[in-house]
């Protein structure tokens, strides 16, 4: 025990030292983000955002201003303990707007932006986004960036029209992007027209602020025929690269740098890596099985990673079940560069094959500078292999700190058994060294599983997967029974461990029914994703984006159940918000902490970052 204690602190130590001596990571700089919800004929719940770089005894003052009256102070004392208030005996037959102060050393500070309900308003727990979708199509995955430097987020929504898996032939529609501020106000749209096939497999978009302005851009895969925002063609409209069935194996491949503000391009290169050798994407072994279809070779993924711990980088990525290439890209003042690529080339090496339809982004070796988790491999900061455990390819990966007794973060994944392969259908990695800990279904082909701290009686993470028959801990201890859903996960109500969230309903693990969001639906068939759930406003709970039956709106959810525990914005938690920029990835997983966040957890650690102010 005493061995346990002293490698522990040993690791703490480090990590104190590491964050005096590597630099700080710049984020995006928010605003307080200041959210209010009726909640009955006379209530109104409140909720804003601490910050990462607060100090540790900020406080806040909390107003309301109906109509054109005097704003008054809701709180008796200085609130200290959280960061949401219930404001009770409210009239609504005027409007009611609602702002904070911060209080450091007995001082208030410059009020945050108000959010104003306007008189009479209905009784929801949600923002509607009007959108503007085009005849034919559905909205589908969004993703969220300061677009215009407000300190405030704007969301980046992907349409879907006619789609087609990668396995299949036939002709798509153009996917289309649009952005939309919070308030229904529409910003752009781009077209990336017919030389861009619409699927879950085809078109990742990453947006971020990358070169540290502000404000965030849009990256993706782009072709000829593209559509910027501005209205401005990228390549040769008059090509068509599409074969008789459907598919997009000749022409130029192209990587396009939009403004978020405009949608105008910026900046475009050519895609590394091309398509080469459409047989050398195949399945494992490299045999190129089914592989001159055209299904292997157009797999992408694609996030956003801090390769020297200070600045972003994008990268770009194509192949897992053969060949595998990651591409790593800068944005600095307008010029796109690339930075690395890491390229397994063939099937003699261990790299081969390995790779997700997802990934993740994580600082496994804490030395302030991001790996990128690519299935059952991981490629370092610099572009190198730092190793694969040859798990295989599978559909759903989980990085945090799952083991809190053990240092450093694990993985949590599933593995498929395809083309002769054998091996753990479930299993949990060092994420450092990618040592196996735990392996479980042997030789069992499972496609969906989970892990975090689902139960709020119980201190560390617990996995499940599909055929799992129980609820595990992460040492592989059978502790109960299996969570009604595989699917995602969601902070929710007022404790510290998640919730499971599938379609437009949020259950609590052993117990019932929290939220039901009617009007509202999923997307992406029987995986039942949101168009994305992340911590978008108020305090550190996680907001849930879907989709209105009509198609003509998105819904925002929010939280309203009070909370005790006051922590800052998980978007300041930098491995976090790198998993919102990739939530969009292939098949959608949830988001992570680079901490352990759940039930018995510590405060969370002060991050190492840097708020960016626009420059508009």
């Amino acid at each position: 025990m005493m061995i346990k204690t002293i490698t522990v602190s040993c690791f703490m130590i480090s990590l104190f030292f590491a964050t005096q001596l590597f630099g700080q990571r710049q984020m995006e700089k928010l605003g307080r983000g200041v959210i209010a919800v009726r909640q009955n004929s006379d209530s109104v719940y409140i909720a804003w955002r601490m910050l990462g770089t607060d100090a540790d005894d900020i406080a806040f003052n909390l107003y309301r201003k109906s109509g054109n009256n005097e704003a008054i102070k809701l709180n008796h004392d200085p609130i200290t303990k959280s960061t949401n208030f219930v404001d009770a005996g409210v009239k609504f037959d005027l409007s009611n707007s609602y702002f904070v102060k911060p209080i450091l050393k007995g001082s208030e500070l410059e009020a945050s932006k108000s959010f104003t309900l306007p008189a009479k308003p209905p009784i929801q727990q949600y923002l509607t986004i009007p959108l503007k979708t085009p005849a034919g199509y559905t909205p589908n995955d969004a993703s969220v960036g300061d677009l215009d430097g407000d300190g405030e987020y704007e969301i980046v929504l992907h349409q879907t029209g006619r789609s087609r898996d990668n396995s299949s032939n036939g002709i798509t529609d153009p996917p289309i992007f649009q952005a939309y501020k919070l308030d229904g106000t529409f910003l752009w749209e781009i077209n990336l027209g017919k030389n861009i096939r619409e699927g879950a497999h085809y078109t990742q978009f990453m947006v971020y602020d990358l070169d540290g302005d502000g404000i965030a851009e849009m990256v993706c895969k782009t072709a000829d025929g593209t559509v910027d925002g501005k209205g401005k063609v990228i390549g040769d409209a008059t090509k068509d690269w599409r074969n008789p069935n459907g598919k997009i194996l000749d022409g130029p491949e192209f990587l396009t740098v939009f403004s978020g503000k405009t949608g105008e391009a910026l900046a475009t290169s050519d895609y590394i890596p091309a398509r080469g050798n459409i047989g050398a994407w195949g399945g494992r072994g490299g045999n190129g099985k089914n592989d001159n279809t055209g299904n292997r070779v157009d797999r992408f993924n694609a996030c956003v990673a801090y390769l020297d711990g200070i600045h972003p980088s994008v990268v770009m990525c194509r192949g897992y079940y053969g060949r595998t290439v990651l591409a790593a890209w800068d944005w600095h003042n307008g010029k796109l560069t690339s930075r690395w690529v890491f390229d397994t080339k063939d099937a003699k090496n261990s790299f081969s094959g390995q790779g997700n339809h997802n990934l993740t982004v994580a600082d496994v070796d804490q030395d302030g500078k991001d790996e990128i988790i690519y299935g059952s491999m991981c490629v370092d900061d610099d572009g190198k292999g730092l190793y694969s455990t040859g798990l295989r390819h599978g559909d759903a990966i989980h990085v945090s700190d799952l083991d809190p007794e053990r240092p450093g973060l694990e993985v949590f994944g599933v593995h498929e058994i395809e083309e002769g392969t054998k091996g753990p259908g479930a299993a949990v990695y060092d994420a450092k060294t990618g040592k196996i800990l735990w392996e479980g279904s042997q030789d069992e082909d499972v496609g969906r599983g989970v892990a975090d701290n689902i139960d709020n009686t119980r201190f560390g993470a617990q996995m499940w997967w599909s055929g799992s028959n129980g609820l595990f801990d992460i040492k592989g201890n059978r502790i109960g029974n299996q969570p009604r859903s595989t699917n995602f996960l969601i902070y929710w109500d007022g404790d510290l461990s998640r919730e499971l969230l599938d379609g437009n309903h949020i259950d609590k693990y052993n117990g019932g029914r929290l939220f039901t969001a009617d009007g509202a639906v999923s997307n992406n068939g029987t995986k039942s994703t949101p168009a994305l759930s992340a911590d978008i406003f108020g305090d550190w709970r996680e907001e849930l984006i879907l989709r209105s039956y009509d198609n003509q709106s998105l819904r925002i959810y929010t939280s309203t159940i009070p909370t005790v525990y006051r922590n800052y914005t998980l978007m300041h938690d930098p491995q976090y918000r790198l998993s919102i920029a990739w939530q969009n990835d292939g098949y959608n997983q949830p988001p992570h902490t680079g901490f352990y966040f759940g039930f018995g957890m510590k405060k969370a650690p002060k991050p190492n970052i840097v708020l960016i102010e626009s420059k508009k």
